[in-house]
């Protein structure tokens, strides 16, 4: 009797035992998730977009007149003093070539201008010997008149005479350097250029030189060639006068007020920080790389950290600003990829004893990071990061182990 007890009781706990292996294999393992922490603490809002640095005051040097540009021996960094250095010369322009039609034609006009200088000056021989026939003419009345010998009409007439002779004299030389002067022009429109003798620098018409203290930024024109008056040819500036300029989207930009704080990084050294300085009240259409019509605005911002921090920066660099919209030293957040929808509100997974419970939570300011939770969470509390399909109320989780 007591063997069969000590064998039912034997048979009762193998079963026993295989039962609970069975149920120890079938049991499910807890899903391994990442766990953040809800903290309090500093939080800020930014907005985020990349900008580029420009000099303040760039000068921008032009042609004064239309001539021949040497060879500007200046190069980028090259410092300059106002109204002393010459960043470039300009010469005459040596005269074009023409066509042999256009070659006949200013022969034709030259001959015609000598044929008209040999006329002005047989007439200014023919007047002035008319001068000198009514000059001695007049003198012969006056004579006469002194013993009444001749009317005084006849005096009044030589002396007429004499004076419009003298008035048609000066007309005819006046038309005479007229006629030079035409065939100088003509003359001038035949020099062949190749008979043109090179400029010596001595020879120079225009020395141009800087018009303020600074350091040369850019050369627009850097070789020889012929330009128009009002070309650009240099750019001038103070590489230490730089502000940052951010064309924003004109929705973040109505949230930034004058004064903000930003910080700039993104260019290479460490982050410097600044201020915004101006919004500008009008905004243009800028086409984003994806071909979209963007309404953007100019935002400049100055530095607020001392020049030593950011002296590798110069003209056109391009940066990341981060402008401040909110901030605020004490608030309870979490990670941005622990919240998901949840109908019309937030949610997360919080862990409790070891299991996802899904809780309802009120958001407050948000940025990249972290956001803001005004109500269903407290501090300490933990939540599973970025939860996939597997998470559902209830579940299992555990801790994933980093490799």
């Amino acid at each position: 009797m007591r063997n069969i007890w000590i064998k039912r009781s034997l048979g009762v706990l193998g079963l026993g035992l295989a039962i609970a292996g069975i149920v120890w294999i079938a049991w499910p393992n807890p899903i391994p998730v990442d766990f953040a922490v809800v903290t309090k603490g500093p939080m800020e809002v930014t907005v985020d977009d990349e900008a580029k640095t420009s000099v303040r005051e760039v000068y921008t040097v032009s042609a004064p007149v239309s001539g021949k540009l040497l060879r500007i021996a200046r190069d980028a960094g090259d410092p300059v003093i106002a109204d002393e250095t010459v960043v470039a010369v300009m010469q005459p322009v040596t005269p074009a070539f023409h066509d042999a039609s256009t070659h006949e034609q200013l022969l034709a006009a030259a001959a015609a201008a000598d044929a008209a200088e040999k006329l002005a000056e047989a007439e200014v021989r023919r007047i002035a010997a008319a001068l000198d026939f009514a000059r001695k003419e007049l003198g012969r009345a006056q004579e006469l008149a002194r013993t009444d010998t001749i009317a005084v009409r006849t005096l009044d007439k030589a002396r007429f005479d004499a004076e419009a002779n003298a008035a048609a004299l000066a007309s005819a030389k006046a038309q005479l350097d007229v006629r030079r002067s035409e065939r100088a022009s003509v003359a001038a429109r035949l020099i062949d250029p190749s008979s043109v003798p090179a400029q010596s620098n001595s020879a120079c018409c225009i020395q141009i030189r800087s018009p303020v203290a600074g350091r040369v930024l850019r050369i627009l024109q850097e070789s020889e060639t012929i330009v128009q008056a009002g070309a650009p040819l240099i750019e001038i500036g103070d590489p230490q006068d730089i502000e940052v300029v951010a064309e924003l989207l004109s929705t973040d930009a109505v949230q930034i007020t004058p004064g903000a704080p930003v910080r700039i990084d993104g260019w290479g050294g460490p982050a410097v920080r600044g201020k915004v300085r101006r919004i500008d009240p009008a905004g243009f259409v800028k086409i984003s790389a994806l071909g979209i019509e963007e309404q953007r605005v100019r935002t400049w911002i100055d530095f607020t950290d001392p020049y030593e921090k950011w002296q590798q920066l110069g003209h056109d660099y391009r940066v990341i600003v981060h402008v401040t919209i909110w901030q605020d030293d004490g608030v309870l957040t979490a990670p941005a990829g622990a919240f998901f929808r949840k109908g019309n509100d937030w949610a997360v997974f919080a862990i409790r004893d070891g299991r996802a419970r899904s809780v309802l939570v009120t958001l407050g300011q948000r940025n990249n990071q972290t956001a803001q939770i005004l109500s269903g969470l407290s501090e300490g509390d933990k939540v599973v990061l970025h939860p996939s399909d597997r998470i559902s109320e209830g579940v299992a989780v555990a801790q994933r182990e980093v490799q």
